[in-house]
Protein backbone atom coordinates (compact mmCIF):
# COMPACT_ATOMS: atom_id res chain seq x y z
CA UNK A 1 0.00 0.00 0.00
CA UNK A 2 1.65 3.41 -0.84
CA UNK A 3 1.03 5.53 1.87
CA UNK A 4 2.70 9.07 -0.05
CA UNK A 5 0.02 12.43 -0.22
CA UNK A 6 -0.06 13.35 -3.86
CA UNK A 7 1.50 16.79 -4.51
CA UNK A 8 -1.99 18.40 -4.49
CA UNK A 9 -2.95 16.60 -1.23
CA UNK A 10 0.57 17.73 0.66
CA UNK A 11 0.04 21.64 -1.02
CA UNK A 12 -4.08 21.73 0.50
CA UNK A 13 -2.75 20.13 3.75
CA UNK A 14 -0.23 22.89 3.95
CA UNK A 15 -2.21 25.93 2.73
CA UNK A 16 -4.67 24.68 5.59
CA UNK A 17 -2.36 24.47 8.26
CA UNK A 18 -0.68 27.70 7.57
CA UNK A 19 -3.86 29.65 7.55
CA UNK A 20 -5.38 27.55 10.61
CA UNK A 21 -2.07 29.16 12.59
CA UNK A 22 -2.52 32.46 11.54
CA UNK A 23 -5.95 32.97 11.23
CA UNK A 24 -7.24 30.63 14.31
CA UNK A 25 -5.59 29.45 16.17
CA UNK A 26 -4.85 33.10 17.66
CA UNK A 27 -8.49 33.47 18.58
CA UNK A 28 -9.50 30.32 19.15
CA UNK A 29 -9.46 30.60 22.88
CA UNK A 30 -11.23 33.72 22.34
CA UNK A 31 -14.35 32.50 20.70
CA UNK A 32 -14.67 29.53 23.21
CA UNK A 33 -15.14 32.34 25.83
CA UNK A 34 -17.63 34.61 24.04
CA UNK A 35 -19.12 31.85 21.73
CA UNK A 36 -18.82 34.19 19.24
CA UNK A 37 -19.49 32.41 15.04
CA UNK A 38 -16.51 32.82 13.43
CA UNK A 39 -18.33 34.36 10.08
CA UNK A 40 -14.93 36.26 8.95
CA UNK A 41 -12.70 32.92 9.11
CA UNK A 42 -15.36 31.28 7.30
CA UNK A 43 -15.69 33.23 4.60
CA UNK A 44 -11.72 32.91 4.31
CA UNK A 45 -11.81 28.92 4.07
CA UNK A 46 -14.54 29.42 1.50
CA UNK A 47 -12.45 31.91 -0.65
CA UNK A 48 -9.69 29.15 0.12
CA UNK A 49 -11.90 26.37 -1.64
CA UNK A 50 -12.60 24.38 1.49
CA UNK A 51 -16.52 24.95 1.93
CA UNK A 52 -16.98 22.74 -1.17
CA UNK A 53 -13.53 20.63 -1.29
CA UNK A 54 -15.92 17.32 -2.90
CA UNK A 55 -17.89 19.70 -5.38
CA UNK A 56 -17.68 19.64 -8.53
CA UNK A 57 -16.13 22.85 -10.51
CA UNK A 58 -19.52 23.23 -12.57
CA UNK A 59 -20.86 24.37 -9.07
CA UNK A 60 -17.83 26.41 -7.58
CA UNK A 61 -16.57 23.80 -5.72
CA UNK A 62 -12.80 22.70 -5.65
CA UNK A 63 -13.47 19.11 -5.96
CA UNK A 64 -10.02 17.93 -4.75
CA UNK A 65 -11.33 14.62 -3.13
CA UNK A 66 -12.20 12.96 0.21
CA UNK A 67 -8.64 12.55 1.54
CA UNK A 68 -7.68 15.98 0.75
CA UNK A 69 -10.67 17.13 3.08
CA UNK A 70 -9.86 14.69 5.46
CA UNK A 71 -6.41 16.32 5.74
CA UNK A 72 -8.20 19.91 5.51
CA UNK A 73 -10.28 19.51 8.85
CA UNK A 74 -7.69 17.66 10.65
CA UNK A 75 -5.49 21.05 10.37
CA UNK A 76 -8.62 23.50 10.61
CA UNK A 77 -9.37 21.31 14.05
CA UNK A 78 -6.18 21.50 15.66
CA UNK A 79 -6.03 25.21 15.14
CA UNK A 80 -10.12 25.29 16.45
CA UNK A 81 -12.66 23.31 16.50
CA UNK A 82 -15.61 24.79 16.09
CA UNK A 83 -14.81 26.04 13.03
CA UNK A 84 -13.98 22.84 12.05
CA UNK A 85 -16.86 21.16 13.11
CA UNK A 86 -18.86 23.78 11.13
CA UNK A 87 -16.74 23.39 8.17
CA UNK A 88 -17.08 19.43 8.43
CA UNK A 89 -21.24 20.23 8.31
CA UNK A 90 -21.03 22.59 5.57
CA UNK A 91 -19.38 20.97 3.01
CA UNK A 92 -21.36 17.74 4.15
CA UNK A 93 -24.64 19.79 3.32
CA UNK A 94 -23.08 20.29 0.17
CA UNK A 95 -22.31 17.16 -1.35
CA UNK A 96 -25.98 16.10 -0.44
CA UNK A 97 -27.27 19.00 -2.15
CA UNK A 98 -24.78 17.94 -4.94
CA UNK A 99 -25.90 14.14 -5.07
CA UNK A 100 -29.34 14.34 -4.93
CA UNK A 101 -30.54 18.02 -5.69
CA UNK A 102 -32.30 18.86 -8.76
CA UNK A 103 -30.21 20.59 -10.96
CA UNK A 104 -31.81 23.94 -10.42
CA UNK A 105 -31.23 23.95 -6.52
CA UNK A 106 -27.76 22.42 -7.19
CA UNK A 107 -26.76 25.90 -9.29
CA UNK A 108 -29.13 28.13 -6.79
CA UNK A 109 -27.29 26.80 -3.19
CA UNK A 110 -24.25 25.21 -4.33
CA UNK A 111 -22.08 28.54 -5.18
CA UNK A 112 -23.17 30.25 -2.39
CA UNK A 113 -22.15 27.66 -0.15
CA UNK A 114 -18.64 27.35 -2.09
CA UNK A 115 -18.21 30.66 -2.06
CA UNK A 116 -19.39 31.78 1.49
CA UNK A 117 -22.00 34.05 0.58
CA UNK A 118 -23.71 31.54 2.88
CA UNK A 119 -21.20 31.32 5.78
CA UNK A 120 -22.87 27.56 6.70
CA UNK A 121 -24.92 24.69 5.83
CA UNK A 122 -26.51 22.66 8.62
CA UNK A 123 -28.05 19.04 8.30
CA UNK A 124 -31.63 19.01 10.78
CA UNK A 125 -32.24 15.12 11.41
CA UNK A 126 -32.14 14.88 15.22
CA UNK A 127 -35.41 15.54 16.67
CA UNK A 128 -36.33 15.66 20.63
CA UNK A 129 -37.14 12.12 20.55
CA UNK A 130 -35.00 11.04 18.09
CA UNK A 131 -31.44 10.82 18.22
CA UNK A 132 -29.57 7.68 17.65
CA UNK A 133 -32.83 6.62 15.89
CA UNK A 134 -33.00 8.39 13.37
CA UNK A 135 -35.99 6.30 11.88
CA UNK A 136 -38.20 7.81 14.79
CA UNK A 137 -38.34 10.79 13.34
CA UNK A 138 -42.29 12.54 14.03
CA UNK A 139 -40.89 16.04 11.83
CA UNK A 140 -43.85 15.80 8.42
CA UNK A 141 -44.46 17.04 5.57
CA UNK A 142 -47.62 17.45 4.05
CA UNK A 143 -48.03 18.00 0.18
CA UNK A 144 -50.09 20.69 -0.79
CA UNK A 145 -50.48 22.02 -4.09
CA UNK A 146 -46.78 21.95 -6.05
CA UNK A 147 -44.81 21.46 -2.67
CA UNK A 148 -45.35 20.49 0.80
CA UNK A 149 -46.13 21.70 4.29
CA UNK A 150 -43.65 21.23 7.38
CA UNK A 151 -44.39 20.86 10.59
CA UNK A 152 -42.00 19.34 13.54
CA UNK A 153 -39.05 20.50 15.35
CA UNK A 154 -35.48 19.81 15.31
CA UNK A 155 -32.92 19.66 18.05
CA UNK A 156 -28.94 19.75 18.47
CA UNK A 157 -28.48 21.28 15.06
CA UNK A 158 -24.62 22.46 14.26
CA UNK A 159 -24.94 26.04 12.46
CA UNK A 160 -28.41 26.32 12.43
CA UNK A 161 -28.75 29.62 13.11
CA UNK A 162 -26.50 30.94 10.94
CA UNK A 163 -26.92 28.62 7.90
CA UNK A 164 -28.11 30.32 4.71
CA UNK A 165 -29.54 26.34 3.63
CA UNK A 166 -30.52 23.80 5.85
CA UNK A 167 -31.38 20.17 4.85
CA UNK A 168 -34.49 19.12 6.66
CA UNK A 169 -35.61 15.36 7.14
CA UNK A 170 -39.70 14.60 7.55
CA UNK A 171 -42.58 12.29 7.29
CA UNK A 172 -44.22 12.40 4.00
CA UNK A 173 -46.10 8.75 4.69
CA UNK A 174 -47.36 7.55 7.75
CA UNK A 175 -48.58 4.11 6.61
CA UNK A 176 -45.25 3.45 5.51
CA UNK A 177 -43.17 1.02 7.41
CA UNK A 178 -40.47 2.55 9.90
CA UNK A 179 -37.82 4.64 7.66
CA UNK A 180 -39.62 4.20 4.47
CA UNK A 181 -41.53 6.95 4.61
CA UNK A 182 -38.79 9.67 5.36
CA UNK A 183 -37.82 12.36 2.78
CA UNK A 184 -35.61 15.11 2.67
CA UNK A 185 -35.83 18.88 1.62
CA UNK A 186 -33.84 21.44 1.05
CA UNK A 187 -35.08 24.76 3.30
CA UNK A 188 -33.86 28.19 2.73
CA UNK A 189 -33.24 30.35 6.18
CA UNK A 190 -35.90 33.02 5.76
CA UNK A 191 -38.92 30.88 4.63
CA UNK A 192 -41.79 31.49 6.53
CA UNK A 193 -42.47 29.05 8.93
CA UNK A 194 -38.62 28.46 9.53
CA UNK A 195 -37.64 29.35 13.04
CA UNK A 196 -34.85 29.32 15.00
CA UNK A 197 -34.87 28.41 18.71
CA UNK A 198 -32.49 27.72 21.53
CA UNK A 199 -28.86 27.78 20.89
CA UNK A 200 -27.52 25.29 23.18
CA UNK A 201 -24.95 26.33 25.85
CA UNK A 202 -22.31 23.50 25.33
CA UNK A 203 -19.20 22.32 27.25
CA UNK A 204 -17.18 22.47 24.30
CA UNK A 205 -16.82 23.88 20.58
CA UNK A 206 -18.72 27.03 22.06
CA UNK A 207 -18.45 29.43 18.81
CA UNK A 208 -20.14 27.00 17.06
CA UNK A 209 -23.78 27.54 17.63
CA UNK A 210 -26.16 24.35 18.43
CA UNK A 211 -29.69 25.26 17.88
CA UNK A 212 -33.21 24.43 17.97
CA UNK A 213 -35.38 24.54 14.71
CA UNK A 214 -39.15 24.83 14.37
CA UNK A 215 -41.11 24.16 11.22
CA UNK A 216 -44.37 25.56 11.52
CA UNK A 217 -46.29 25.25 8.43
CA UNK A 218 -42.90 25.66 6.33
CA UNK A 219 -43.83 25.33 2.67
CA UNK A 220 -41.14 24.76 0.24
CA UNK A 221 -41.67 23.52 -3.75
CA UNK A 222 -41.22 20.09 -5.31
CA UNK A 223 -38.09 20.86 -6.54
CA UNK A 224 -36.98 21.54 -3.05
CA UNK A 225 -37.28 17.25 -2.69
CA UNK A 226 -33.82 15.68 -2.38
CA UNK A 227 -34.13 12.54 -4.50
CA UNK A 228 -37.62 10.76 -4.74
CA UNK A 229 -40.27 10.87 -1.89
CA UNK A 230 -39.06 7.95 0.50
CA UNK A 231 -35.53 8.07 -0.03
CA UNK A 232 -35.08 10.60 2.72
CA UNK A 233 -33.82 7.84 5.46
CA UNK A 234 -31.05 6.07 2.94
CA UNK A 235 -29.74 9.74 1.71
CA UNK A 236 -29.18 10.62 5.83
CA UNK A 237 -27.22 6.84 6.43
CA UNK A 238 -25.48 7.39 3.38
CA UNK A 239 -24.57 11.39 3.92
CA UNK A 240 -23.95 10.26 8.32
CA UNK A 241 -20.93 7.57 6.60
CA UNK A 242 -18.99 10.44 4.85
CA UNK A 243 -19.94 12.75 7.91
CA UNK A 244 -17.97 10.01 10.03
CA UNK A 245 -14.58 10.71 8.17
CA UNK A 246 -14.90 14.40 8.77
CA UNK A 247 -15.68 14.22 12.53
CA UNK A 248 -12.56 11.27 12.54
CA UNK A 249 -10.39 14.26 11.16
CA UNK A 250 -11.50 17.04 13.54
CA UNK A 251 -10.87 14.93 16.55
CA UNK A 252 -7.44 13.62 15.46
CA UNK A 253 -6.58 17.20 15.52
CA UNK A 254 -7.73 17.90 18.40
CA UNK A 255 -5.96 14.86 19.58
CA UNK A 256 -2.67 15.96 18.15
CA UNK A 257 -2.96 19.75 18.91
CA UNK A 258 -3.05 18.25 23.15
CA UNK A 259 -0.64 15.97 23.08
CA UNK A 260 2.00 18.62 20.78
CA UNK A 261 1.49 20.95 23.64
CA UNK A 262 2.00 18.64 26.16
CA UNK A 263 5.08 17.59 25.08
CA UNK A 264 7.00 20.55 24.48
CA UNK A 265 5.27 21.30 28.01
CA UNK A 266 7.18 18.34 29.94
CA UNK A 267 10.75 19.47 27.64
CA UNK A 268 10.44 22.65 29.71
CA UNK A 269 8.82 22.10 33.10
CA UNK A 270 11.35 20.77 35.99
CA UNK A 271 10.53 18.79 38.71
CA UNK A 272 12.94 16.95 41.53
CA UNK A 273 15.90 18.61 39.51
CA UNK A 274 15.33 17.51 36.09
CA UNK A 275 12.81 18.39 33.00
CA UNK A 276 9.89 16.22 33.71
CA UNK A 277 10.92 14.70 29.91
CA UNK A 278 13.13 12.53 32.02
CA UNK A 279 10.98 10.62 33.79
CA UNK A 280 9.73 7.20 31.90
CA UNK A 281 5.89 7.94 33.41
CA UNK A 282 6.06 10.79 31.00
CA UNK A 283 7.75 9.15 28.22
CA UNK A 284 5.20 6.28 28.09
CA UNK A 285 1.86 8.84 27.52
CA UNK A 286 4.37 10.38 25.30
CA UNK A 287 4.79 6.97 23.11
CA UNK A 288 1.12 6.03 23.64
CA UNK A 289 -0.33 8.94 22.22
CA UNK A 290 1.22 9.46 18.92
CA UNK A 291 1.48 5.46 18.42
CA UNK A 292 -3.03 5.32 18.75
CA UNK A 293 -2.99 9.29 17.31
CA UNK A 294 -1.05 7.86 13.91
CA UNK A 295 -3.08 4.66 14.03
CA UNK A 296 -6.41 6.61 13.62
CA UNK A 297 -5.22 8.86 11.28
CA UNK A 298 -4.86 5.91 9.00
CA UNK A 299 -7.97 4.37 9.42
CA UNK A 300 -9.31 7.94 8.45
CA UNK A 301 -7.64 8.03 5.11
CA UNK A 302 -8.29 4.70 4.44
CA UNK A 303 -11.85 5.58 5.12
CA UNK A 304 -11.46 8.52 2.93
CA UNK A 305 -9.59 6.34 -0.02
CA UNK A 306 -12.87 4.13 0.02
CA UNK A 307 -15.13 6.88 -0.62
CA UNK A 308 -13.02 8.83 -3.04
CA UNK A 309 -12.67 5.89 -5.15
CA UNK A 310 -16.40 4.89 -5.43
CA UNK A 311 -16.00 2.25 -2.80
CA UNK A 312 -18.26 0.83 0.01
CA UNK A 313 -16.78 2.22 3.10
CA UNK A 314 -19.68 1.85 5.75
CA UNK A 315 -17.38 0.02 8.48
CA UNK A 316 -14.61 1.39 7.81
CA UNK A 317 -15.84 5.17 8.47
CA UNK A 318 -17.55 3.77 11.47
CA UNK A 319 -14.51 2.09 12.54
CA UNK A 320 -12.19 5.30 12.17
CA UNK A 321 -14.65 7.40 13.77
CA UNK A 322 -14.78 5.32 16.50
CA UNK A 323 -11.34 4.88 17.12
CA UNK A 324 -9.97 8.52 15.99
CA UNK A 325 -12.74 9.99 18.32
CA UNK A 326 -11.96 7.88 21.63
CA UNK A 327 -8.05 7.64 20.89
CA UNK A 328 -8.38 11.63 20.84
CA UNK A 329 -10.33 12.02 23.84
CA UNK A 330 -8.02 9.61 25.94
CA UNK A 331 -4.96 11.17 24.49
CA UNK A 332 -6.39 14.73 25.61
CA UNK A 333 -7.06 13.41 28.81
CA UNK A 334 -3.60 11.90 28.95
CA UNK A 335 -2.45 16.02 27.97
CA UNK A 336 -4.05 17.34 30.72
CA UNK A 337 -2.45 14.48 33.05
CA UNK A 338 0.80 15.94 31.77
CA UNK A 339 0.19 19.41 32.87
CA UNK A 340 -0.69 18.32 36.42
CA UNK A 341 -2.75 20.76 38.40
CA UNK A 342 -1.85 23.61 35.28
CA UNK A 343 -3.71 21.40 32.61
CA UNK A 344 -7.29 21.62 34.96
CA UNK A 345 -6.95 25.38 34.29
CA UNK A 346 -8.21 28.01 31.33
CA UNK A 347 -4.40 29.57 31.24
CA UNK A 348 -3.19 26.30 29.29
CA UNK A 349 -4.89 25.37 26.15
CA UNK A 350 -5.48 21.95 26.92
CA UNK A 351 -8.15 22.00 29.44
CA UNK A 352 -10.62 23.10 26.27
CA UNK A 353 -9.41 21.00 23.97
CA UNK A 354 -10.52 18.32 26.47
CA UNK A 355 -13.87 19.91 26.43
CA UNK A 356 -13.52 20.57 22.78
CA UNK A 357 -12.90 16.70 21.78
CA UNK A 358 -15.79 15.07 23.93
CA UNK A 359 -18.56 15.94 21.87
CA UNK A 360 -16.78 13.96 19.04
CA UNK A 361 -17.39 10.67 20.98
CA UNK A 362 -21.26 12.14 20.46
CA UNK A 363 -22.39 13.60 16.99
CA UNK A 364 -22.95 12.09 13.73
CA UNK A 365 -23.42 8.61 15.91
CA UNK A 366 -22.49 7.52 19.29
CA UNK A 367 -19.51 5.35 19.95
CA UNK A 368 -22.07 3.01 20.49
CA UNK A 369 -23.77 3.64 17.13
CA UNK A 370 -20.68 3.05 15.19
CA UNK A 371 -19.74 -0.05 16.74
CA UNK A 372 -23.46 -1.51 16.05
CA UNK A 373 -22.74 -0.24 12.15
CA UNK A 374 -19.12 -2.27 12.52
CA UNK A 375 -21.10 -5.73 13.37
CA UNK A 376 -23.71 -5.18 11.27
CA UNK A 377 -21.72 -5.17 8.73
CA UNK A 378 -18.72 -7.92 9.34
CA UNK A 379 -21.81 -9.54 10.57
CA UNK A 380 -23.30 -9.20 6.76
CA UNK A 381 -20.13 -10.26 5.55
CA UNK A 382 -19.34 -6.96 4.45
Amino acid sequence: MIFDLTGEQEMIQQMTRDFAERHLKPVAEELDRTKAFPFENLKKLAQLGLMGMNISVDYGGSDVGVIAYSLAITEIGKACAATGVTTSVTNMVAEVIQEFATEAIKKEHLPKICDGTYPAGSFALTEPSAGSDAASIRATAVKDGNGYRINGTKTMITSGEHSGITVVWAVTDKSARKGKGISAFVVEKGREGFHVGKNEEKLGQRASTTNELIFEECWVPDENLLGKEGDGFKIAMMELDGGRIGIGSLALGIGFAAIEYATEYVKNREQFGKPLSNFQAIQWMIADSYTELEAARFLILRAAYLKENGRKFTKEASMAKVFASEAARGVTIRSVQMLGGYGYTKDYPVERFLRDVIVTTLYEGTSEVQRMVIAREILRGG
